[in-house]
């Protein structure tokens, strides 16, 4: 884990501690050893925010696969509807399309999803948008929440990292949106990886071998046809690359999808081995990595291998 952040992280710990003990001085200690007891036994809930209808499922679809075959609730959101997201359809058609395209990967990985009825490429970070992203984490109970760095290529990813980082105190200020309860334990809040370097690169706290559940990934990078062999492939000029048939596109999607997350492996195998040992992961074919955000609550590394139950032994 980053020795560098966990060092610096006390201070938004500790206000966050300091509101919810002023808000709830009457709540006995009683009470709370009970809910610590309630909180150990019951299935973690994880929920992902992406800016278009495919970057939950790129960047987070394989850890989402293990969590639910766990017994873990995980629900994507996306956004933005992706409704620019073509060369040749857009408006309400590519929005209904990508639409049924994530809900198919919902089904494959076994998680909820949905998709917010705000134009692809038009998402801001107001006041109105940080109401909803808090609604929808405080609907979800959530312990986790994940989404896009603040600092990535394109504004929508952008600004709903921002939004989420927005909300990662007010989920629990009661006041603001006083119509749906606020959390009365601040989640943990992380990122998803990516390339950029500056004005910081992406430093994994968590790295998490998906070669068990390799082929829900990649049966969800197949199910979302309007990118992946369409719209992308015409847009960084390889469309002629696209195989015709089913059984072919998806041969060349593994091997895509196993070079792309077998480099994040790659890159990132130091810290892997801390989670799985040197041996285990000089072993493994393909991972996806988080970084804790200094917002929301602050993990030791003992709860984050809670929250990422994947390191002793299970699938």
């Amino acid at each position: 884990m980053n020795a560098r952040r966990r060092s610096s992280l006390s201070f938004p710990l500790a206000v966050a501690l300091g509101l919810l003990a002023a808000s709830s001085g009457n709540a006995s200690a009683q009470d709370e050893a009970g809910a610590g007891a309630d909180d150990a036994d019951r299935p973690l809930r994880i929920i992902v925010f992406g800016a278009h209808p495919d970057d939950c499922e790129l960047e987070v679809a394989g850890t989402a696969a293990r969590w639910a075959k766990l017994g873990h609730k995980v629900k994507f959101v996306s956004t933005t509807n992706g409704d620019i997201g073509h060369h040749e359809i857009a408006g309400g058609p590519l929005a209904r399309r990508r639409k049924a395209e994530v809900e198919r990967c919902a089904e494959i990985l076994g998680i909820e999803t949905e998709v917010l009825d705000i134009h692809d490429g038009e998402i801001l970070p107001t006041l109105e948008n940080r109401r909803t992203i808090t609604r929808l984490i405080r609907e979800w109970e959530a312990d986790l929440v994940i989404s896009h760095r603040p600092n990535d290529y394109h504004p929508d990813h952008r600004y709903t990292g921002i939004l989420v980082q927005d909300a990662a105190f007010m989920v629990i200020v009661p006041y603001f949106c006083p119509d749906v309860p606020a959390l009365r334990k601040n989640p943990v809040f992380m990122y998803t990886e990516d390339s950029f370097q500056k004005p910081n690169p992406f430093e994994p706290d968590v790295v998490v071998p998906i070669d068990p559940v390799l082929d829900q990934k990649v049966a969800c990078i197949d199910a979302l046809g309007s990118q992946f062999y369409e719209w992308n492939p015409w847009l960084f000029g390889y469309l002629d690359e696209v195989p015709d048939s089913p059984e072919a596109r998806m041969e060349w999607t593994r091997e895509r999808a196993l070079n792309r997350y077998g480099g994040i492996a790659d890159r990132y195998r130091d810290t892997l081995a801390e989670w799985v040992g040197e041996d285990a992961a000089a072993e493994v074919e393909a991972a996806e990595a988080f970084e804790l955000c200094e917002y929301g609550s602050q993990p030791s590394k003992e709860e984050l291998a809670r929250l990422f139950p994947f390191f002793g032994g299970q699938d």
